[in-house]
């Protein structure tokens, strides 16, 4: 039993009592919230990609994992527009859409929570702060993940890394530790080995100095990212980011912690961390055919997350005051994709290693 409290009220509830909703069910929200639902759990999914939301309806959802396991769950699947009729609160939102669709879509959940629910996003880049201004500090749970999959036919996610080997970390964006953060606890257990932070700002940081020098570059590159690290200088190029972002963190007062299984001995007091992190995403979350989430959106004609990873860098860098050369070229790059300038490919590896040579 888990204790759920707010404001002097106390109720005791299991978790298999709590409603449960995953806004954004792409390849990580639906198949981090199938694990939910094949443990009991009450999980409402709500998508904006009606094909899909009209598959799941039809034959619920089909997970692939890497070691040929198939699992079809059935899901109570909701269009957007279908939300307003939604009549019963949600205690746990997880939101999983791209970051730059995060403000409208915890708006539009907003009418459906309670006082004492709780916002989660299971989002890389530096969404607490949206979640925060929209439904408050006290219901914003940060989220750090784990995991690599993909999705591109309705209804159908395929996992590159096996449940045991997923993991989460989740904290209050007040860092006080709350029941309420007990329950996301509790219910991501469920989907992924789980920890909780009293830092959760500086976990995702860890994270985005993950994914600073490898969901650009790959993608730029257009290939899978065990690939684009081996081609001649760009390897130099992503280290040369993460030393620009591990000195920007530094200089805003982030503490170094470990994660992807990291304990304290394996955070050097250097940059070297930065490129440690990355070798741990090349070693534990990288298959041969492990396209990025960059990538794998322009694969769909879509718009990436390029604001959340070295957009981000540049952005707080111009307002610390200074640059960050080596993340504002590879931004460049793919700013010229997403114009449709240039295509993702390996004849863009010279401009990659270009931008490399503008490191300090």
């Amino acid at each position: 039993m888990l204790l759920n409290t707010s404001l002097g009220m106390r109720c005791a509830v299991s978790i298999e009592e709590l409603n449960i909703a995953v806004v954004g069910t792409g390849a990580n929200g639906a198949s981090l919230g199938a694990d939910m639902i094949r443990a009991g759990l009450s999980v409402t999914y709500v998508d904006q990609w009606p094909a899909h939301v009209d598959a799941m309806r039809t034959d619920g959802l089909t997970v692939n994992f890497p070691d040929g396991t198939v699992e079809h769950t059935d899901i109570d699947a909701y269009h957007l527009c279908q939300v307003a009729e939604l009549r019963r609160p949600f205690d746990i939102v997880f939101v999983s859409v791209k970051t730059y669709d995060t403000r409208w879509a915890v708006e539009l959940v907003k009418p459906l929570l309670h006082q004492e629910s709780v916002v989660v996003g299971l989002q890389n880049g530096m969404t607490i702060d949206d979640v925060a201004d929209i439904v408050g500090p006290e219901r914003t749970v940060g989220a750090v993940l784990g995991i690599a999959a993909n999705m591109f036919e309705p209804g159908v996610v395929n996992r590159q890394v096996s449940r045991a080997d997923t993991w989460t970390t989740v904290g209050m964006y007040s860092g006080v530790h709350t029941p309420q953060l007990d329950n996301v606890h509790a219910v991501l257990s469920t989907a992924a080995v789980t920890e909780t932070s009293r830092d959760i700002r500086a976990s995702k940081w860890m994270k985005l100095l993950a994914n600073i020098p490898e969901m650009l570059p790959s993608a730029i590159l257009g290939v899978p990212l065990l690939t684009a690290v081996h081609v001649p200088g760009v390897r130099e190029t992503m280290d040369a980011a993460s030393r620009e972002a591990y000195a920007l963190a530094k200089e805003l007062g982030i503490a170094m912690v470990p994660i992807f299984g990291m304990t304290a001995r394996d955070v050097p007091d250097s940059d070297q961390y930065a490129l440690d992190l990355l070798d741990a995403v090349l070693k534990s979350y990288s298959l041969e055919d492990t396209r990025v989430a960059v990538l794998q959106d322009w694969d769909k004609k879509r718009h990436a997350e390029l604001d959340a990873y070295n957009g981000y860098i540049v952005e707080t860098r111009r307002k610390l005051g200074g640059s960050a050369p080596v993340n504002e070229a590879i931004l460049k790059i793919a700013n010229r994709i997403e114009s449709g300038d240039l295509t993702p490919g390996l004849d863009n590896a010279e401009l990659l290693v270009v931008a490399g040579n503008l490191a300090h």
